[in-house]
């Protein structure tokens, strides 16, 4: 048997989310992190409601975080300077933001246009033009196959529009030349020899978020590509979460095997040890979502809740499938905060400003950042951003707090659709980047009722990926201990809570309807108009309009 540093084996997780790369190396026998390297990425925005990354960016970044392309050495470095033989790292997990489409060229390895972010509503005449010619029981029929309703959210409808609209694209797929998939398909391929036999493939967690693939069979389903009008022959192959995909072609880690493959929320749900029937866990990112394990049970939300697969730890393993509440916009205001408002000046200072709001503070600011729509419970693709409750006393550190008990109220709509769907949560288990914010985790608290508990270690993600790989390379334990956390307990009184889940919905109910060509009317009363309220037009091109621009202008100056 192999012998191994003091660490014992370990085992490396790739985690690509939307705001940035990561490349964490962690113990197999205590799920320790002994080093990681993270690298930014960018979104860039070529017109409103379009959100692109570059497919090329993200793969240098994740090639950077893994060795220092660019002369950087940082993780192996890391490795070597804590007396750790990288020759000890034996697999290699990925983790990979969803639904994020890429297509390239399979002869030059070049993309074929830009990485079509998750969060694009740039699909939403397709959506509009689908629900009208297929007809209501052939879109029910999509939804009961693939778990996931006709929305601009999924990668179906931005293959559809790739193929429509990019000529480079349709010359390639007439020439055998084209492929597509997510991002963890992009960079499987790409590691693993890219144009000198690289392996084409995803895994099913990945696969069930694209609307292209049967949750019971597991595969692409033929029905489906008819409907959304995709080529069976561009999609990459579909393969456990827990398998040996294909080895490292380049670099340090040559010939390590890639082990483990998950989307970034399944991957935190493992992470988070949540693998029995009815735990759940809330990822706090650049969105939010709320992931709640159902077993081997396909349950069909009757609450604007979507259906996908948790994770498969094997190719003979069975499948486990979870209920998710997926909300568009969470860290992301935050941010919009930062870039758009310049109200903050780091998003790590959003928990001081915030707090500087007492207690005793009347306080009836209301933000939905509905900036392209909203997504569960309500996908409703015409909402836009809206703050109401303006006074001539609101400060920058109103609309920080309202920032960010948005996030907090969107996430209750979500835990009241699973109750109703399933069960009650009893305690909600929280991870990503904003959960770092201890005042955001106490409003979580007080706005659910419940128990809101926080891991020590947060890079859950990253774990989760690291564990489907360990265990398909038989060197993580068989079971995994609960990590030490922070709880932090309801401390407002259920009036309380109500008082401001009814402000909140009042807030909501009127940025319904903003891009129509015939406002929903009907649900603001003209007695009922409240003259404080600022609305945002759609995206995030609005800060030319009079009324912010002076709001701007006056948070900047506190």
């Amino acid at each position: 048997m192999r012998e191994f540093g003091k660490f014992g084996p370990l085992i490396g997780a790739i985690d690509e989310g939307t705001s940035n790369v990561k490349f964490l190396v962690f113990a197999a026998n205590t799920s320790e992190v002994l080093t990681y390297h993270q690298i930014t990425l960018n979104r860039f925005s070529p017109q409103e409601g379009w959100i692109e990354q570059d497919a090329l960016e993200i793969l240098n970044a994740v090639l950077e975080c893994i060795e220092g392309i660019f002369k950087l050495q940082v993780t192996v470095d890391n490795l070597k300077k804590l007396d750790i033989n990288p020759e000890d790292v034996v697999g290699i997990g990925i983790t990979n933001q969803r639904e994020t489409t890429i297509v390239w060229n399979s002869v030059t390895g070049e993309p074929l246009y830009s990485a079509i972010s998750w969060s694009d509503v740039r699909t939403s005449k397709i959506v509009d033009e689908l629900i009208k010619t297929k007809g209501a029981q052939c879109v029910s029929a999509v939804t009961q196959t693939s778990g996931l309703p006709l929305s601009t959210y999924f990668s179906s409808v931005k293959l559809r529009w790739l193929l429509q609209n990019v000529d480079i694209l349709k010359k390639a797929v007439a020439a055998g030349e084209c492929m597509a998939g997510t991002v963890d398909a992009w960079l499987i391929w790409n590691l693993t020899g890219g144009c000198n036999g690289g392996v084409h493939a995803t895994d099913v967690t990945n696969a069930s978020r694209t609307q292209l693939m049967s949750l019971r069979s597991l595969q692409w389903d033929m029905r489906l590509l008819r409907f959304f009008e995709i080529p069976l022959q561009i999609l990459p192959k579909i393969k456990s979460s827990s398998e040996i995909y294909g080895y490292i072609s380049i670099g340090s880690f040559l010939g390590t095997p890639i082990a483990g493959c998950l989307g970034d929320q399944q991957a935190a749900l493992i992470g988070q040890n949540c693998v029995r029937f009815g735990q759940a866990k809330c990822t706090f990112g650049t969105g939010c979502f709320l992931l709640y394990n159902t077993g081997e049970s396909i349950v069909h939300s009757q609450n604007g809740l979507l259906t996908t697969v948790a994770y498969q730890l094997g190719p003979n393993a069975p499948p486990t499938y979870a209920l998710e509440g997926s909300v568009a916009v969470a860290g992301d205001t935050l941010q919009w905060l930062q870039n758009g408002m310049e109200i903050l000046n780091d998003v790590g200072d959003s928990e001081m400003q915030a707090a500087e709001v007492t207690e005793d503070e009347e306080f009836n600011l209301c933000f939905v950042p509905a900036f392209n729509g909203l997504y569960s419970p309500y996908w409703k693709k015409d909402a836009r951003g809206i703050i109401c409750g303006l006074s001539s006393r609101t400060r920058g550190a109103h609309l920080i707090r309202a920032a960010l008990e948005a996030i907090c109220q969107q996430t209750r709509a979500v835990c009241e659709a699973m109750a109703t769907d399933s069960a009650p949560l009893r305690r909600l288990l929280a991870d990503g980047g904003s959960a770092q914010n201890s005042l955001l985790m106490q409003m979580q608290a007080d706005v659910i009722g419940i128990p809101v508990v926080r891991p020590l270690m947060m890079e859950s993600t990253a774990l989760g990926a690291a564990i489907a790989a360990g265990k398909a390379l038989g060197v993580w334990a068989s079971t995994t201990p609960s990590p030490p956390s922070d709880t932090f307990l309801p401390t407002v009184s259920s009036e309380e809570r109500e008082i401001r889940r009814m402000r909140w919905e009042k807030a909501l109910n009127r940025c319904m309807g903003w891009t129509s060509d015939k406002p929903d009317l009907h649900k603001i009363e003209p007695d009922e108009v409240d003259h404080t309220t600022a609305v945002l037009p759609p995206g995030l091109f609005f800060l030319g309009t009079a009324l912010l621009v002076v709001i701007a202008d006056k948070f900047k100056i506190i």
